[in-house]
Order: structure tokens, then sequence, then C-alpha cells
């Protein structure tokens, strides 16, 4: 039952994997516990030592509970969702053990009033409960330092109750007024006994603390245990106390060293410097000049490459900014005013903030700084010298500065963490640019290196980047969107416009025509090929939906006029719905809409024979009662004979029973090969007993022996065996997706023909080609730009397309990472998904398992569109050492 509880709780709140592990740890742990029958006075400390045992049963690491309770600490690294954490086991212990009473624990002002949105507000994007219907019937019902004496509904029943308060609240030795207690401690009229007192007295009371490593001193420590919770759940980045020691109640750890390994949850980090920097001769001054600049560079860089996913993806934009680290207030002052006044022309005069105790009673300041994530917040730079605590919790931090740092590779390891957070869903996007984080260490760089040569630096999972002064002085640009054909012929239809009024006619024929493009990918799933969109039937659904488009639109664009707009797009309708849709299957190719996921795998325990000849020649032991005397006198000890009058289940039916308990085994997969295994044991069992009537009762007293015995066997003959990819549903065409680049600054637009230096191929946008739906592109390397000349010259290609990053859903790396092939080619007998590569690199484990998602793609595909009269889909990987701009297309596809 409690199985079915964490993993439904795993699947509504979308778990990560190391927050579902601590999830199950968090079932076994209270399953060991005996929470409801606490005993008081001096068979306290024995039941204490009790559950302490019973824990070490199925978690010998945890030591001591380092409290007057029960309590469990979780090491969760930075970023990957300790708050999430403590909102799961709410929702376990309340589903599986009818507890309805938490107390939440901050250390922190910024900490508590995080923990109040993220547990108290269902409206909150990062509200905690989200997918646990329970819940939403029977909202948690949140108490606070601020409306604790006014809690009408503390009593109710059916209520959950999460209490939420800074440990300074209720503790003794802090904000002592003239009545001599903090107010939580005093006497509450409508409650009969102070509000600490009432928490203390409640049978089902557990503790969740964050930031745990804050209360392991003497007062807090206390003041704690004074609540008598029945459990505590402390969660922490850094489990060391006070006096420098590991925690001894740990049950769980996943440490960032951890995460960085595993690359999914956290930024990947990078400390950069300068190419051929010399520090010799230069000034404090001049130095941090020159580290601000390149942090500006790789920001810029940051700020383009998040604009452009965020508009190929259909994504709310994400805005970087840059943590400077100074070493004091005069420090960061004299930053502050060099940004502002001496750097960048003054263009981050108004987005740099000053975050210190000089600062931080600016309540705009404050205001802003708190609202880093925000799009509409201009801040791109803060500065801070140490005012950073728990709870600063940021997703868009992209950029880190230390300045003078005494101890380089320290501050890194410290400040590091908190540029970790993944702004998208907690996740790697794929997108390098997206999921990096970049720390500045110039004069530091080889220390930093140094350091990270020991592996239990979280610095031994940096990366190393040396900038070249081409990469820094070429980081101005903007993110611009590709033209299409449509978007040419528009240009072309605007200019041969002489008057006002023929531009704005020509405006809203276009305007009515990017409707009619929009709507037609969904009738993707009613026809079977894109020419049955001319069927005079479809046409009617295509003017109905580019209607209602329409309407949307104008909606949205201008909700005051929206009538006004739209009627002469309406107009228009009739007179462009064919001519678009005929458009659309002359310069489209027909991409297969399919999500190729990751490969599918059958566990299962193999059949096999029991090998029976060690452990089960199993005597039949006399069930006895040991009686000792503890009277005044002589003392005696005697053992009585049990008169046995139990029944036993069958011995078979009782090693099943105990097989059924191992977590990894699934009884209706494996339920034949349970019982044959079970019968064996039996049959092996029953050979070695001399009285054979004894056989049910043996296998009672050893069944957990026995069933460990099987199960180690049934480890040996367990085998994952690959099914291939799952077979994807198939439509006919996907629209063409709006693609987006950087113009960088200095370069800007070239025809594609013209010789450019291979060097710079990255940094033109190439334009002039006819057979592509974009007329203009960007290329990774002379090689890609090479075959693009190909494909506009050569007669057998009648259309070719550079796809936008997510044009096709094909996953590799076990689901976690998106191909996105280099080009689509048609011919007149086939369609080619091209990839141009390195001949190095061809043979290596990445590149052949992309090849091997797009086969499946091109597999899926040729299925599909040779049953609904299309063409057929080839893979192709390209060497780039025989692209030439003289081969042609047919001679490259030959070659391997």
């Amino acid at each position: 039952m409690n199985n079915k509880i964490t993993n439904n709780i795993k699947q509504r709140l979308s778990l990560r994997k190391p927050l579902a592990d601590a999830l199950d740890v968090v079932a076994r742990l209270v399953g060991q516990l005996d929470i409801n029958n606490r005993p008081s006075g001096d068979a306290y400390s024995d039941y204490l030592k009790e559950q302490l045992q019973r824990v070490q049963y199925v978690c010998p690491q945890c030591k001591d509970f380092e409290r007057n309770f029960p309590s469990f600490a979780f090491s969760i690294a930075t970023g990957i969702g300790k708050t999430r954490l403590m909102g799961a086991c709410m929702a376990y212990l309340y589903l599986a053990k009818g507890i309805k009473h938490f107390m939440v624990l901050a250390p922190n002002l910024t900490l508590y009033e995080k923990l109040m949105k993220d547990f108290g507000d269902p409206s909150y994007e990062k509200y905690v409960f989200k997918g646990i219907s329970e819940f939403v019937h029977n909202e948690p019902y949140i108490i606070t330092g601020e409306n604790y004496n006014m809690a009408r509904s503390l009593f109710s029943e059916n209520q959950i109750q999460i209490n939420i308060f800074n440990i300074s609240k209720f503790n003794k030795d802090s904000k002592v007024g003239k009545k001599g207690a903090p107010k939580m401690r005093r006497l509450s009229e409508y409650l009969g006994q102070s509000y600490f007192d009432y928490l203390a007295s409640l049978d089902d009371l557990v503790i969740l603390m964050d930031e745990a490593h804050r209360y392991h001193a003497d007062a807090s420590k206390k003041a704690i245990n004074e609540l008598k919770p029945i459990l505590g759940l402390e969660m922490t980045a850094t489990p060391i106390d006070e006096k420098n020691k590991t925690f001894k109640n740990i049950v769980y750890e996943y440490n960032l060293a951890q995460a960085l390994a595993d690359g999914k949850y956290v930024k990947i980090p990078t400390v950069a410097k300068r190419r051929n920097f010399e520090r010799k001769g230069m000034s404090d001054d001049e130095l941090d000049k020159l580290k601000i600049e390149d942090a500006i560079s790789i920001h810029e860089h940051t700020k383009r490459h998040l604009e452009m996913y965020a508009k190929n993806n259909n994504l709310p934009v994400v805005k970087p900014f840059i943590l400077i680290v100074c070493k004091s207030i005069q420090h960061a002052t004299d930053t502050y005013n060099l940004i502002k006044n001496e750097m960048f022309d003054g263009r981050y005069a108004d987005k740099t903030l000053q975050i210190d105790s000089s600062t931080k009673k600016d309540e705009e300041i404050e205001e802003q700084f708190v609202s880093l994530e925000k799009p509409d917040n201009k801040i791109e730079i803060v500065i801070h010298v140490n005012m950073l605590k728990e709870g600063w919790d940021v997703n868009n931090l992209y950029t880190i500065v230390p300045l003078r740092a005494a101890d380089a590779p320290i501050l890194v390891e410290q400040q590091i963490g908190r540029g970790l957070r993944l702004p998208y869903g907690g996740k790697r996007t794929g997108d390098a640019d997206v999921d990096k984080l970049t720390v500045i260490a110039h004069e530091n760089f080889e220390a930093v290196i140094e350091k990270s040569k020991d592996p239990n630096s979280v610095l031994s999972k940096l990366s190393y980047v040396e900038l070249d002064d081409e990469d820094v002085s070429s980081a101005q640009g903007k993110v611009v969107k590709a033209e299409t054909k449509l978007d040419f012929q528009e240009q072309q239809e605007i200019q041969k416009a002489k008057t006002e009024y023929e531009k704005k006619n020509a405006k809203a024929v276009f305007d009515a025509k990017r409707a009619v493009w929009t709507v037609i990918p969904k009738l993707s799933s009613t026809v079977k090929n894109a020419q049955e969109l001319a069927n005079p039937e479809t046409i009617n659904v295509i003017k109905n939906l580019t209607c209602n488009e329409i309407i949307k639109r104008s909606k949205e664009v201008n909700p005051l006029f929206a009538d006004e707009y739209a009627k002469p797009l309406l107009e228009e309708v009739d007179n462009v719905v064919k001519i678009v849709v005929k458009f659309f299957i002359d310069n489209i190719i027909e991409i297969p809409r399919m999500t190729i996921q990751k490969e599918a795998y059958k566990a299962e325990y193999k059949w096999f024979d029991l090998d029976t000849r060690m452990g089960y020649d199993l005597p039949a032991l006399r069930d006895e009662i040991l009686r000792v005397s503890i009277g005044v006198g002589e003392k005696t000890t005697e053992i009585l004979q049990v008169i046995d009058g139990r029944k036993f289940e069958p011995p078979v039916n009782q090693i099943v029973n105990a097989l059924i308990d191992y977590d990894e085994i699934d009884y209706d997969e494996a339920s034949e090969l349970l019982f044959h295994l079970a019968e064996q044991a039996v049959d092996a069992i029953l050979n070695n007993l001399d009285n054979k009537d004894d056989i049910a009762k043996v296998v009672n007293q050893f069944k957990k022996a026995i069933a460990s015995n099987i199960f180690d066997q049934m480890q040996r003959h367990f085998v994952m065996t690959p099914l291939g990819y799952l077979k994807p549903k198939v439509l006919p065409f996907a629209g063409i997706i709006e693609q987006h680049f950087v113009e960088t600054e200095g370069y800007g637009r070239v025809d594609y023909r013209d010789i450019v230096k291979p060097g710079l191929v990255k940094k033109y946008i190439f334009t002039g080609f006819l057979k592509s739906y974009y007329t203009e592109c960007k290329f990774d390397s002379k090689t890609e730009l090479d075959f693009a000349n190909v494909l506009e010259t050569d007669t057998d290609v009648l259309k070719w397309l550079r796809p936008a990053s997510n044009q096709f859903n094909i996953y590799w790396c076990n689901g976690s990472r998106r191909y996105e092939p280099d080009f689509i080619v048609e011919t007149k007998d086939c369609i080619y998904m091209v990839e141009t590569k390195a001949a190095k690199d061809l043979s290596t484990d990445d590149v052949q398992a992309k090849k091997k998602a797009a086969e499946e793609y091109c597999k899926n595909a040729t299925e599909y569109t040779s049953a609904n009269g299309g063409k057929p889909w080839r893979y192709h990987l390209l060497r780039h050492d025989i692209v030439d701009r003289n081969k042609s297309f047919e001679y490259l596809m030959t070659l391997s």
C-alpha cells in the first residue's frame, strides 16, 4: 500500500529521481518507527534507543538521532529541490499515516517568506502541492508567525495544519520581552495555554527543518526538543554542525558532486579566463575592469542564446544576470561607480544593483533584488559583499565574477552553488549556452585548476575555457528571425505599394495568409498527405479555422478594437486560402510528425532451477520459553516447552509471500517462477528433514533466510532485453517552425555564394537561397556552407531545409537529449536526412547513438509515406573531407 502511495506522489509531483529516492527512504524509515506508542517519563529513553535500532536495520549509517526524538537528515545539493521533497514528505505522512500537524522551520526572514509562498499559495508557480488532489479538496491551513494567535480553525478535525516559523519566534533565548518570554510562549486566552505549549501537546507533530545545519546550536536544539515532535526531517546541503562535525543522522545523500556527475539537474559549471592573460604589471583596478569586461562579453553571448532558445521553443525568455563578488563595501561601491560612469558607455548604468549592508534597507533595491527572476526586472549586474544567505533562490544567474579573492578556489567552491539552478523545469535542455554557468577567474585560473585535481572538491567537475580576444570583441549582436519565402513575398508586395492605403491592404492580405499558414498544420490528423489539403471539403475546414484564428489574434493584438482589426483580414480569407494551400504544398518538405523516444527494455527474471546445495539443510527448532527468577533469594533459570497449536500457511505460499516483500520483484510478472523456485526449495528442505510433518513449521522459522537465498539467485538471472524504440504515432506532416539565430555585430548578411574564411563562417548569416523555405541560414562550419551550395545548384535537389532546433522530436541518450539534423533534402524519389560530421568523429558513441535514433525516425517515416503515396526517407552521415562545392548530391550520397 505504501509503495502505491509513494509512487503516486512521485508521479503527481513529477519528482526528480534523487527526490524520489529520498521519499522512498522516508517511507522505509517511517515504516520501522513506532510513532503511535510513545511512552513518557523514564521509559522514553529506552523507547528512543529501540527506535534507533529499528532504523539501523534498514539504514545502518544512521548513528544517532542527534535530538530527543527520531530525526533524519537529508543531505541534498542546492538546486535539486529540498522544498519539494518536504512537500512530498508531508503528503506521504498524511496519506499513509494520517498525520495532520506539521511545522516547517526557517533560519532567516528570506527563507521564511519563501516557504510561506511555497506551501501556502496555490496560485504560485512553485507551489509544492500541485497535483496532490487530496490537498486540493482539503487545502492545508497555513499558520505563521503573523497569524498563529488568530488561527480560529486550529482544532478542525480533518484539516492539515502547516506551521511555518522562523526559529527565533519560539527560541527562549531570543526576543525576551517585558513579560520574560517570546510571545509564542505566553498564555493565549483563546487556547488556554501558550501556542508553544499547544504545539508540544500534539501527538502527531512532525518538524521539517530547512537549512538544518542552522539548528544544531544548543539554544535552537533545546527549543526544538521541547516541542516533543514524533518525527524530524532535516534538509541541508551542508550537513555539518557548529563544531564542524558531520551529522550522525544522515539517511540520504545527493551532494553537489553527485549532481554534477549526473549532469541532469544543475548547470554545467565552467571557469574561464582570457587567453594569453598576464597578471604582471596590471593593477588591481585594471584587473577588475578586465574581468568585468569579459564577464559582460559572456553575459551578452548567454543572453542572446537564451532569447534564441526561448523563441525557437515557444518558451518564456529568461533574463540572465551577473554576480560580482567584492571584498568590502567600499570595493563594491567603487565597482558600482566604475560600471555606472566609466564602462560600456553607461549601457549598464541603470541595470546594476549594489546589495550590501549599506543598501539593504533601501526598499527599491530590496524589491529589485528579490525579483531578479522576473522578465520585467531590468537588473543584469548584481554587486554584493557577503549578503547572499540561504534562501536566495534564483535560476537566472549565469556569470560569477570573484574580484580580489584571497583564496579563489575556496570562494569559487562557496559561490558556485548560487548559480547552478536551471531555469527550464529544473533540467538541462541540451543547449550548452542555456545550461552553462561561467565563473571568471583570470588571475586564479591555475589555482582553481590545481584545486580541481582534488577528487573531493566540487571543482573536479568543472570545465575550463580560455577566451580568445576575438570571442570577447564579437560579443555584441542580436537575435533575429530567419527570413522565409512568405516573408520575402510580403516585403516585395509592400515595396510595390505606392500609397499608404495600398500598403495597408497588402499588410491585411499577408496577415490573412499567415493565419492560413498557421492553421494548416492542424489538419495533419485529418488528411493522409499534404496533397489532400487541396480537397474542397478540407479547404472549407481551413477557411473556418482561419477565421477563428484571425478573431483570436485580433483580441490578443488589440482587445479594444478587435472587430475593427479583424474585419479586413476576414474579408481576404476566401481569396487567399487556396493560394496559401498551394504555396504550402509547393514549398514545404513533408516531414512526418512523430516522437522518437528512448528505447524500450523488458526487465525480467529468466527461468532457472534453484541451486539447493547450500542453505536448505534446516533443523526444526524447538519453541521454548526462558523463565528467570528476579526476586530475592536463590536465582533460577528454567526452559519450558511450548505446546504448539499454531497452524501455518502452506510452506510454498510462505516462501512466495516472503519473496514479494522485495521491491524489485513484481508478482504479476514473476509469479510462475516464484512458485517454481519455492516448490524446489520446499522439496530440498523436505529431503533433509527427519520428520516431514515439521515442514511448514521449519519454513516459518527460516522463511526470511530462504527468501534471501532465492532472491540472490534470482538477481543472477535478471536480464534487461532491448525491445527497440516504441512504435510512434505518425501524422503526415508538421508545420515549418519559426527559426531564430544571432546576427553578430560587425558581420551581418552575405550571399551564400561568396567565399568566406572558414573561421568566420559561424559569424555570418547567408542569404539568397531559392530551394529552401528559409531564404537565409546560419552554418556551424565551412562543410555545411559548401553542402548548402551543392543543394542549391544540383538539379536533382527539389527542396532542402536546414531545420529549426525543435523541428523534429527525435530523442537520444536514453531520451534525455533532442537530436537536431543538419539538413533535410528532397529529390524526385527520396527524402534524405543528412548529418555532416568530421571524419574522426563518425565512430564516436554520441554520433552513433544519434544515428540510431535518426534511422528509427526514417524507418517509421518510410512506413507511413509508402502506405500514403509519399517518398521514402533515408539517413546519411556525410564525412566532412569529401564535401566540395563541385560535387553532385548523388555522388555525395553514394559515399559513406
